[in-house]
């Protein structure tokens, strides 16, 4: 087969230099991100930094956490308390470099300084904290702005988002594994309460839910997910079922009445006198309700730390369906059951430093006197 003399020509000026691929062509990709923006990113991602509420926690669950090259302030604060299954696998977080605030607050002046610099941001909740294009423009490093999602009607972008980032750090077949593994031990939970009636189901609430802080005993979630992967009645649904969270009025929690109570030990954060607990323990309002007077109040892993702990959405579903619905979960020791998540998801059994930063009270009754 003959060449033409201009492609001989442009084959051996390749060769001797006088025309150039650039290389950027090779050596990027375009992705396009949540917002719907197209962003080239290195072809080969080595080094990265995690901006945003939970980003660094699914970094972690890809197993790619070790491409992180600074961590946001949250990670470097010291506390008594930490939720963080995730955190708490990785101490080297606390003494890795800064780059900027929580919630998204980064410093492209700290972020342009960071040696070795990182290939790209990697950012969850976009809305909050610097604006994503502004970063990028600021410090020359693609932003990929990802949605975080949940397990429950916005599982789809949770899972979009694990293989937008498995892509990006080449981590695909564990992103693939971890989808895998959300998706087999819903099932196995939904499995254990098939055919539990509607009419059958237990009546509970969790009070002390976080939202950006801790909350007391009426912060609830009208959705709570482990309650629905358990088997149980929600009564905070009729405070609306579109509701991802509420502040319900005491008088309605006493006409709700429900038969068990669990309370999520976030609120612990508000001190010995304040919070869920104590709540509970000292408003006499309280006194009547059937769950305290039977003892059927518990303490559970917050779950809303730094963002959702998925892992820990699952622990608590496990633990509430062990308690609500103990002849459907005979064969599952829920602190066990707690670490065998977390070791898969983070690497290591946590559930032991987890609960022990909250008295150990986690899944356990909780003393009312």
């Amino acid at each position: 087969m003959k060449c033409s003399p201009l492609a001989m020509a442009l084959v051996l000026a390749c060769l001797i230099g006088l025309v150039s691929i650039p290389a950027h062509a090779a050596d990027t990709r375009p992705v396009t991100d949540s917002l719907g923006r197209t962003v080239q990113v290195p072809a080969k991602v080595d080094r990265l930094i995690c901006s945003g509420s939970g980003c660094l926690r699914l970094l972690t669950y890809l197993q790619a956490q070790d491409m992180a090259v600074a961590v946001d302030d949250i990670e470097t604060k010291r506390s008594g308390f930490d939720a963080r299954p995730y955190a708490l696998a990785n101490p080297q977080f606390k003494t890795m470099p800064l780059f900027g605030e929580f919630r998204g607050h980064d410093n492209p002046e700290l972020i342009a300084s960071l040696n070795p610099a990182p290939q790209v941001i990697l950012k969850t909740y976009g809305t909050m904290g610097h604006d994503p294009q502004a970063l990028q423009d600021k410090t020359g490093i693609p932003v990929v702005v990802m949605d975080y999602g949940d397990l429950g009607k916005n599982k789809a972008a949770f899972y979009a988002t694990l293989r937008m980032m498995g892509d990006i750090t080449g981590k695909k077949d564990r992103a693939e594994e971890v989808i895998a593994f959300f998706d087999k031990t819903e099932a196995d939970l939904m499995g254990r309460i098939k055919g539990i009636p509607e009419a059958g189901r237990k009546t509970c609430f969790v009070g002390g839910i976080a939202k950006k802080g801790p909350h007391g005993l009426l912060s609830t979630e009208p959705t709570y997910q482990p309650f629905e992967l358990a088997g149980c009645k929600n009564v905070a649904l009729e405070a609306g079922e579109n509701l991802d969270h509420a502040v319900v009025a005491k008088e309605k929690l006493v006409v709700w009445n429900p038969e068990y109570l669990f309370i999520d030990l976030a609120t612990a954060q508000m001190g010995e006198n304040a919070g869920g607990l104590y709540e509970i323990k000292t408003d006499p309002v309280y006194d009547g309700l059937s769950a305290k007077t039977s003892g059927k109040v518990y303490g559970l892993l917050p779950y809303n730390w730094y963002s959702i702990n998925f892992g820990s959405i699952l622990a608590d579903a496990y633990f509430i369906g062990k308690t609500v619905n103990p002849d459907r979960f005979a064969d599952v020791d829920p602190a066990a059951k707690a670490d065998e998540i977390y070791t898969f998801l983070v690497g290591k059994p946590v559930f032991a430093q987890m609960t022990g930063a909250f008295g150990n009270m986690a899944f356990k009754p909780l003393p009312l006197k």
